[in-house]
């Protein structure tokens, strides 16, 4: 799978902290702001439409003491998490 970004977030870096913001319109749901740890902002950093799951899985584990399962389970569990709220999806 290939991740891409959707139309329906904006992200912002604010006081050192990655905020995503699930937008309808022009309208901010600022009720479901979502503030991103450090593995989240590397992952959403590496979501382009272009990088597969896998290559970003590689990335993860390169950059953090983590082993490859668990570096996966983490992954999957955070694009599920974002295809489930509309802020991804499977690139065309």
């Amino acid at each position: 799978m290939i991740p891409s970004k959707t139309d329906n977030v904006v992200y912002r870096k604010v006081a050192g902290e990655t905020i995503l913001v699930p937008v309808h319109g022009d309208v901010a749901k600022m009720k479901k702001i979502y503030i991103l740890n450090n593995l989240g902002e590397f992952i959403w950093e590496r979501i382009d439409g272009r990088k597969s799951v896998d290559e970003i899985l590689d990335e993860i584990v390169e950059n953090f003491e983590v082993t490859r399962d668990e570096a996966r389970k983490d992954l999957n569990e955070f694009i599920n998490s974002l295809k489930e709220r509309n802020l991804v999806e499977e690139a065309p």
